[in-house]
């Protein structure tokens, strides 16, 4: 049986939020719209997803290694978990007793347990919701800001290649003004009725139909930019609004912005991942930052003053406090990254280095003694 963690490449203490992070990264990079998607690969990662998101199905899976309600369609699911159903046949009904006997043809297609279910609720007169149109996929760029940028906010236009609508059939895939025809595989119905054979007997099954996809129709007229699917690759632009104070790494999400989904289906959303360009003079510690600032130590001395370079583009002085070590940092407050959500800024914390002189002369030298007299 697969391990859930392994495809989703988190370990067993991982939060929810590290599972959902991991399940997106990996359904946008596998997804079978993909160039290099991969269908078998897709399937596995929503599997694991399904589980893993669920605190009951996790802790299941956690204890017995798997999940004993047949959602996940995995080996051992549902109540006959371990069971092979393949190769047997059903006679009869719950009046007459079922009458099962072996047949070496098995099931039909090799339906899955999943399918068994399926017509099993589905004869009982319990129809499954039919699916609509997949959902387009959620995407992530990533979006390189200056440290400036991220202190003062920015509006950033990003720009990036994904599915959108057909501007030729306003994203239906079809022109209705040319009309329709009744679909001659469902007779105009949108779904089609199966019989099948289970382990539980033979039932009705409805479907919807695989031509006209549920719609009983087919269009006299399909749009030849889209081939009827509504969407077409294009470059698309989406605004960003980002906030002062925003950290490396962090990620903006922008609802229905994403990979848009066929024929008008509802588009996924797109993950922006800031990157803050590290800067020459500033490094950042949460909403601290951090300088190095050279300074004279003779003038040091006589002013007890420092003038330094803020984020903002001024300079502040600040003054040294007495018997201040130069391997210690200057503190002042307020003058670090702004705090998200308006709750004031951090600190900008100065480490001092000593310039010392290439030459010096007789008479600085005698002045420096001098000088360490008189200090001493």
């Amino acid at each position: 049986m697969d391990d859930y963690y392994k495809i989703l490449g988190i370990e067993k203490s991982a939060s929810e939020e590290e599972i959902k992070k991991a399940y997106r990264r990996l359904a946008h990079k596998y997804h079978p719209d993909k160039i290099q998607g991969d269908e078998k690969m897709f399937k596995k990662i929503n599997e694991a997803y399904q589980v893993l998101s669920s605190k009951d199905k996790r802790a299941q899976y956690d204890r017995f290694g798997r999940v004993f309600d047949g959602s996940t369609g995995s080996p051992g699911g549902g109540p006959f978990g371990g069971w092979d159903f393949g190769g047997f046949s059903a006679k009869g009904g719950p009046a007459e007793g079922w009458e099962f006997g072996f047949d070496p043809r098995g099931f039909e297609n090799e339906e899955n347990l999943g399918d068994i279910f399926d017509a099993f609720f589905e004869g009982m007169g319990i129809k499954k919701k039919r699916r609509a149109y997949e959902r387009g996929s959620d995407l992530e760029v990533v979006q390189e800001i200056t440290l400036e940028e991220a202190f003062r906010g920015a509006i950033k236009s990003i720009r990036f290649k994904t599915f959108v609508s057909c501007d030729k059939c306003s994203g239906l895939g079809h022109f209705p003004k040319e009309g329709f025809i009744a679909c001659s595989q469902c007779d105009g119905r949108g779904e089609i009725q199966e019989s099948r054979k289970t382990f539980f007997g033979n039932f009705t099954q409805v479907r919807t139909c695989a031509k006209c996809l549920g719609a009983g129709k087919i269009p006299n007229k399909i749009c030849s930019s889209c081939a009827g699917a509504g969407r077409i690759m294009k470059e698309k632009e989406v605004e960003i609004n980002i906030a002062p104070g925003i950290s490396d790494g962090q990620l903006i999400k922008v609802p229905k912005a994403g990979e848009l989904g066929e024929r008008g289906a509802e588009a996924g959303d797109l993950y922006v991942r800031i990157k803050v360009i590290p800067h020459r003079e500033f490094n950042r510690a949460g909403d601290d930052l951090l300088m190095k600032q050279e300074i004279n130590l003779i003038e040091l001395l006589i002013a007890g003053k420092v003038e330094v370079k803020t984020v903002a583009g001024g300079k502040i002085i600040i003054d040294v406090p007495p018997g201040f070590k130069l391997g210690d940092k200057l503190t002042v407050s307020g003058e670090g990254m702004p705090r998200l959500g308006g709750y004031g800024r951090g600190r900008l914390l100065v480490d001092l280095e000593v310039k010392v002189p290439k030459k010096m002369s007789e008479k600085a030298r005698k002045l420096l003694e001098e000088l360490k007299k008189e200090l001493d």
